[in-house]
Formats: structure tokens, C-alpha cells, sequence
């Protein structure tokens, strides 16, 4: 199904140029995280269930609300992520990760809003 998606830097978002799915498909594209349908317009990116600089450059990747992917990344660091939570059924079970997804949850699939990084996660500079 090439066209669909187009990468803008780190960013993957559906143009307009590019060739429109089926309605079939459209439907079929739900955040795993939060259950929530990505709508075509929404904000959205591929989130490495292993992170690039653990390794996982060639491994799973999915697609993920753009605000879910910034609240995994605002809570843990890549080494986190590496040990943790490299598959959807850690990043469903994280306490964290699970009261986020309650909370977006009843959002239109469009919602996005800033995240701050979370005051518990380790700093990247020490």
C-alpha cells in the first residue's frame, strides 16, 4: 500500500498528494496503545519497540498517536525502553503508560497536546 504515508523528518503523516487508502484501511489503523483509531489528519509516528541506539534499527516498529509516543518517551529513557518495555504487552501492563492510556483514551483521535517530561524520569546528562 506505498503512498499512504509520507516520513517528515522524525514525523509520519498522511498527504494529501500521496495516494488515499481504501476506507477499509483508514479503519483499520488504531493506535496500539491507547485503542484509539489514528485518524488520516492526525499527528503520528512509527515508535522502535527495541530503540534505534539499543539495536533495534531493523526490528518492529508500529504506529502510535504522536501523544502517545511523546508520553513513552517523556517517561522512560532508551535504556528503559530497551530493558522494559521492547514489546506492547510491557508498554499496555507499565502502571504509567496504562493511567496515560485511560486518559487519552475518551480524546477524539485527533487529540494531541505538549507533553512534559515526566519528574521521575533519569536525566540523559549527568
Amino acid at each position: 500500500m506505498a503512498g499512504w504515508v509520507s516520513r517528515v523528518g522524525r514525523r509520519a503523516r498522511w498527504s494529501e498528494a500521496d495516494e488515499a487508502p481504501s476506507s477499509e484501511a483508514v479503519e483499520d489503523v488504531v493506535c496500539p496503545l491507547c485503542e484509539r483509531s489514528i485518524p488520516r489528519h492526525a499527528k503520528s509516528s512509527l515508535h522502535h519497540l527495541t530503540p534505534k541506539l539499543k539495536g533495534g534499527a531493523h526490528l518492529g516498529t508500529v504506529r502510535l498517536h504522536q501523544i502517545c509516543h511523546n508520553a513513552i518517551h517523556a517517561r522512560y529513557t532508551e535504556a528503559e525502553i530497551a530493558r522494559h518495555l521492547a514489546d506492547l504487552d510491557s508498554l499496555r501492563a507499565d502502571p504509567e503508560l496504562a493511567r496515560f492510556a485511560a486518559w487519552v483514551r475518551d480524546k477524539p483521535g485527533d487529540f494531541h497536546a505538549p507533553t512534559r517530561t515526566a519528574k521521575t524520569r533519569t536525566s540523559k546528562r549527568r
